[in-house]
């Protein structure tokens, strides 16, 4: 949906447009307007919407329109912390305490400052690839105590002592995201890749997320043990995905408790492998041009969802 004001000269065009969307929208209340412009991207919404009536431009400047706010596109297309943090500054203010949602990429300290501040229904927290540090969150996390969901995935400057403080506070999270990148390999004498092994996150999502029902800790550092520690506090667990912790072994008492999850992925878990069965030739030389064409197709398909 897209919402263009355009005038035909002094007042024609846009005298027209004024009064058209004040037909349309007469009688509507605020909230019935920012359910209707919901299907509008938010930056869309802040640059368009506007100038199309008053009634429209006193309903977006409202709070109704920003009790979610999902910007994590057009944060890719910008790509800058400082103008982010600027953008959302602005549009958290206009929620005035209302908001519930929150979805953004490279988001600063500047900004969740603010979230923190306008945090009281806040429910969903979406800050991948964030610059948002320890310091910060451990100063607002308390804020933070209606958070159900949370992806902070790649937000290197928060390490264990935030999500230690996360937990603490915010009792209601039920869903976590924290994958990081692929650790750097870290080569021994005899030539063979070794990466360091880190608990203190796991072992920080065990004793202080026990209601957890969904988790993602894809490249994690941690062990068996620390995993095990995970399976042990966080009974209700029903999805886990732990691909590329290639520190975990899985050894038997752990896969069994890993069987009893609904959706488990684990370290070496590859959701392009082929489905075997006794009628099929596993030689690659076997696998025929349709084959090749729907597995093309399915990661053209992931592409474009990411």
């Amino acid at each position: 949906m897209r919402v263009v004001a355009r005038g035909g000269g002094r007042g024609g065009g846009c005298e027209k447009g004024e009064e058209v969307g004040r037909r349309w929208s007469e009688g509507m209340s605020p909230e019935v307007l920012a359910l209707i412009f919901g299907r509008i991207p938010a930056d869309e919404m802040s640059r368009t919407v506007p100038f199309v009536c008053r009634g429209w431009r006193e309903a977006v400047l409202g709070p109704y329109c920003w009790a979610e706010i999902d910007l994590e596109q057009w944060c890719r297309r910008v790509n800058r912390s400082d103008v982010i943090d600027s953008a959302f500054r602005r549009l958290i203010r206009r929620s005035r305490g209302n908001l519930r949602r929150l979805s953004a990429y490279r988001l600063g300290n500047s900004a969740f400052s603010y979230v923190a501040f306008s945090a009281r229904f806040l429910n969903i927290l979406q800050i991948p690839m964030s610059e948002v540090t320890d310091q910060m969150v451990e100063k607002h996390a308390q804020s933070l105590l209606a958070l159900t969901v949370l992806d902070i995935s790649y937000c290197l400057k928060i390490t264990s002592k935030g999500i230690e403080s996360l937990g603490k506070h915010c009792k209601s999270l039920i869903q976590l995201r924290r994958n990081m990148p692929p650790p750097e390999p870290e080569w021994s004498q005899d030539g063979t890749a070794n990466a360091e092994v880190d608990e203190s996150e796991a072992l920080s999502v065990a004793n202080t997320m026990p209601r957890l029902e969904y988790l993602e800790l894809a490249y994690g550092r941690f062990s068996d043990c620390g995993l095990d520690a995970i399976l042990t506090s966080c009974c209700y667990l029903h999805v886990l995905d732990i691909r590329g912790c290639w520190k975990v072994d899985i050894n038997e008492g752990i896969e069994l408790k890993c069987h009893l999850i609904q959706s488990f992925k684990g370290p070496w878990y590859d959701e392009y492998e082929p489905v075997s069965s006794d009628n099929e030739d596993n030689n690659v030389d076997g696998v025929d041009d349709a084959e090749l064409v729907d597995v093309d197709a399915t990661d053209e398909s992931n592409d474009e969802t990411w």
